[in-house]
């Protein structure tokens, strides 16, 4: 029977339930006559609901019947006999009729008044239209069939019931097998370099240096023999490989596990040796394959290495990168960086330096520094500053008193009446559009270029004329130092100048304590000669007792779970800076590695994420939508109230140490 009948008939019976309820009351409260006039009644009820509910299944089960024998006399040989399995629906997807050769390709039972989709759930009636006629590889008993529909209506004495739809399933089992082997089949492109190998082998006893390549190479050889394909060395440290569909899908499952193998070689080396694997799927041509891998390997450098990045079409996807970046022994690159961005800068009419929004120190240190250089250059140059927050309030305030920075630090929109074709816009600790302070300032500049010391994310800013990306890096004003110091002939700074530079490598080291190598102390050391002094840049970073008293208040939230502590912060405290101290307090708490602080702006839910180096903040966050580094992390959640933010950063949370236990 249908089911708008059973629906029907389930409703009389709540009706005929609460009459007897009412009853039953009335006689408990000794009202006799009441009680008996609806008794009668009631009894009434039930007779005649049985015998509407007979009547209507009858008359159901006789169109159904009337229909059957009208179509087959109809179309006996049309139908009836088609070689192909054939079922006609009603609007409401039941099944009204079928031929012999359906009833073979299914196992349901009375199939008369069953709904269409109990054959298969991607067949909606809704969806067919003058447009869509067909459902492709529709799976049915382990087979699988293209459904062709055609719409008509049915007249029964004169009178049209609704319209009905005849499917046509042609069995197609071969053809989507065919299809399936050959996407298995389809040729990806690998890279795989190791991203350290010349500072490992530099730290390696000289008879133990051939024994360790060697080692590397046997584990990549015998890498790609497991999946059956070649494998060509093209440089000291880098292999091109091809790699079929089906393997990289089982890879992609074991998350790349060449990473751990590899990692875990010891032949005296003190340094882990790490892979960055960058794979190209899903391309028009082997050749496209091939520009995808090359940009996949250059993201999986620009986010740290150790790591697998597979690239197609419209889709990123990640695979480890959970280990620290190790900092780079030589400045090679930093001088060549430094030597491309002064011949930049000597070719441009004017330059504008831009950092992310809600700038923290480092951002408008490493600004400072490179205005500097520019000014040394006698380039015009401009500081873009929207919204000045709290963090660097007190750097913007003695700047602005500086005589040299009286024009140079603007707004947008300012920015946007000056810049013309040959300007040159620099954007500094920012390497995805999402965050930059102004886009309109960076669609409107044709030559601009990228310095940044975080991960590349997956809305990375491409076309840079220039991009210095290097994670290892503590600071991004740490790397302008050094780039400063090779652009001039005789690089000077002033003493606020070398302030700022170096209060944007203490705010990003936490004091010298986190991602900090020899070239930071070294960088530190070139600020303090420059007249850097410390107990000023110390006042930098002073607060007033409310801040004090805000950051704990936010702290005394924080739930420790797995040695994570998630806070979150009053309505009244929407302050991003206060959000981020508390962060960097909480784990200093004994046992605690890493903590989330999520603080309201406007109507999303912000979060800030740091952690000791135990456990990677960027990852967890980058799941949410954001970005950052290793120690140090944010995310952005657009419309979420707090619980539902809390919610979604417990789920990232486990997700990270659930695929670190596989």
């Amino acid at each position: 029977m249908d089911d708008k009948y059973k629906s029907f008939s389930t409703d009389n019976k709540l009706y005929m339930l609460f009459i007897a309820i009412m009853i039953g009351v009335l006689f408990l409260f000794q009202h006799l006559i009441s009680g008996a006039v609806f008794l009668a009644v009631y009894l009434i009820l039930i007779v005649y609901n049985i015998v509407n509910e007979r009547r209507k299944e009858i008359k159901w089960r006789n169109f159904i019947e009337e229909f059957s024998i009208q179509l087959d006399s109809a179309t006996q040989n049309t139908l009836v006999k088609n070689p192909f399995p054939i079922v006609i629906t009603s609007e409401d997807g039941s099944i009204l009729w079928y031929n012999q050769k359906f009833v073979k390709i299914v196992s349901i039972q009375d199939i008369l008044g069953r709904s269409i989709k109990e054959i298969n759930s991607n067949i909606s009636i809704s969806d067919i239209s003058e447009d869509k006629k067909e459902f492709r590889f529709l799976s049915v008993e382990g087979k699988f069939y293209d459904a062709y529909v055609n719409k008509i209506d049915t007249v029964q004495n004169g009178d049209i019931f609704e319209n009905v739809y005849i499917f046509y399933f042609y069995d197609v089992t071969d053809k989507h097998n065919l299809i399936k082997e050959s996407v298995e089949r389809r040729e990806a492109v690998m890279l795989i370099e190791v991203d350290n190998f010349d500072e490992v082998i530099r730290r390696v006893e000289e008879e133990k240096k051939p024994l360790l390549q060697a080692e590397v190479e046997k584990n990549i050889y015998s890498y790609a023999n497991s999946f059956k394909t070649f494998c060509k060395k093209y440089e000291n440290n880098k292999f091109l490989l091809t790699i079929q569909n089906k393997y990289l899908k089982e890879e992609a499952e074991k998350k790349f596990d060449i990473l751990d193998q590899v990692r875990e070689i010891n032949m005296g080396n003190t340094l882990g040796i790490t892979l960055s694997i960058g794979v190209g799927d899903l391309g028009e041509t082997p050749v496209e394959n091939y520009n995808f891998a090359k940009q996949a390997m250059e993201l999986a450098l620009g986010r740290g290495g150790d790591q697998a990045v597979v690239k197609s079409q419209n889709k990123l996807d990640f695979y480890g990168g959970k280990t620290k970046e190790v900092q780079k022994g030589t400045k090679v690159r930093a001088r060549v960086i430094a030597h491309a961005l002064l011949n930049i800068i000597n070719e441009s009419s004017s330059v504008f330096i831009m950092g992310h929004k809600s700038s923290d120190i480092d951002c408008l240190g490493s600004a400072v520094g490179l205005s500097r250089a520019c000014l040394l250059l006698s380039k015009p140059c401009y500081i873009v500053m929207e919204n000045e927050n709290g963090s660097v309030y007190p750097l913007m305030k003695k700047l602005k008193e500086d005589q040299n920075y009286q024009n140079i630090i603007i707004n947008s929109s300012s920015a946007l009446k000056l810049m013309d074709e040959k300007s040159l816009l620099i954007l500094v600790d920012v390497n995805s559009d999402e965050y930059v302070q102004s886009i309109d300032l960076l669609r409107n500049s044709e030559r601009y270029v990228v310095i940044d010391h975080h991960r590349r994310s997956r809305n990375f800013i491409e076309g840079a004329l220039l991009t210095y990306v290097e994670v290892y890096s503590s600071s991004t004003s740490e790397l302008v130092t050094e780039i400063f110091q090779y652009m001039l002939e005789s690089p000077k700074l002033t003493p606020i100048e070398a302030e700022a530079l170096l209060a944007g490598i203490v705010v990003d080291t936490k004091h010298f304590t986190l991602k900090t190598g020899v070239r930071t102390f070294e960088a530190a050391s070139f600020l303090r000669k420059q007249g850097a002094d410390t107990v000023e840049v110390k006042r930098l970073f002073s607060n007033d007792l409310n801040s004090y008293l805000e950051r704990y208040e936010i702290m005394k939230t924080a739930v420790i779970k797995n040695n994570i502590a998630i806070a979150k912060s009053p309505d009244a405290i929407n302050d991003n800076v206060i959000a981020s101290q508390a962060a960097d307090e909480l784990i200093n708490v004994t046992g605690i590695l890493a903590s989330f602080v999520l603080y309201r702006l406007e109507n999303d839910i912000l979060i800030s994420g740091r952690s000791s180096g135990d456990v990677n903040v960027q990852l967890i966050l980058e799941e949410l939508g954001g970005g950052g580094h290793l120690t140090m992390a944010g995310a952005r959640l657009k419309g979420l109230n707090m619980e539902e933010a809390f919610l979604k950063l417990e789920a990232a949370i486990d997700n990270y140490f659930k695929e670190s236990d596989e």
